[in-house]
């Protein structure tokens, strides 16, 4: 392991390719740890400072992950998000059972709460008026990522089961349709970028400077009224988007028209 002094490209950038390099050809595995910050700043003979920024730059890229007081391991396998609006809803109206699988959601809460902007604005209610919150986290086998909510206005959910702390063993939006007699008939997702809030940090287990997904899907009934406000937050460089679709063939040119006379 070594730089080049004289190259244009700054230390910490030649550190963090070659690190990169060291991933790929699969020296340190998904969940392995790398060696110390002072260790690694020892093999290349550079200060520890250099080596913290390389390590911040693959963490941002997603290759890297820093836990608090144990060190700095090689992130697993990326997830994909080939589940929004479609996915959720599927053919047959359902859970996907490969996606059931691999992720598990925990249902951290319910009740009444203030609705942020973006949920209060989809509602085409004021800011922080009172709606029904379930809030949940996915994780995997080895850690959270997803944080998310769905947001109902109390007038649909008054006195029914999407008021109780309670998994129902399909998915919500079946439960929705059944107590509320509307169905869900159109949905718009919005994806952004951004920085997370403190507790969206500590809840994912990121560093406060590492971007976030941002998900707000608006579910419709057939009169194109919201049913439910859902929100989604992903860890942004172990997150991909993946959506697989087809593209339809060209039509055909329509026959021209006889009294059309080109001179």
């Amino acid at each position: 392991m070594q730089i080049n002094p004289g190259a244009a490209e700054f230390p910490h950038r030649q550190i963090a390719a070659q690190l990169k390099a060291q991933v790929r050809r699969g020296d340190w595995g998904p969940g392995e740890r790398l060696p110390s910050i002072p260790a690694i700043a020892e093999m290349f003979g550079v200060a520890k400072q250099t080596v913290q920024r390389a390590v911040d730059q693959l963490r941002v890229e997603g290759i890297l992950i820093t836990k608090p007081g144990s060190g700095t391991y090689v992130r697993g396998t990326r997830r994909r998000l080939n589940r929004l609006s479609r996915g959720r809803y599927g053919g047959f109206r359902g859970y996907h059972t490969d996606l059931a699988a691999r992720y598990k959601q925990q249902l951290v809460s319910v009740g009444r709460a203030p609705a942020p902007p973006e949920v209060a604005d989809a509602f085409g209610v004021s800011d922080g008026t009172e709606l029904l919150c379930r809030r949940h986290l996915v994780r995997t086998e080895d850690s959270p990522v997803e944080v998310g909510a769905s947001w109902f206005l109390p007038a649909d959910t008054a006195g029914t089961s999407l008021e109780r702390a309670e998994a129902f063993g399909r998915p919500l939006y079946q439960e929705a349709e059944e107590v509320t007699g509307r169905r869900y008939a159109t949905a718009t997702d919005t994806i952004s970028a951004r920085q997370p809030s403190r507790e969206e940090a500590e809840i994912l287990q990121i560093r406060p400077d590492t971007p976030v997904l941002h998900l707000l899907h608006v579910a419709y009934d057939t009169h194109r009224k919201p049913i439910e406000v859902a929100q989604a937050t992903w860890p942004g460089p172990m997150t991909t988007l993946t959506e697989e679709y087809k593209i339809p063939a060209p039509a055909a040119d329509p026959d021209p028209d006889p009294g059309l006379i080109l001179g």
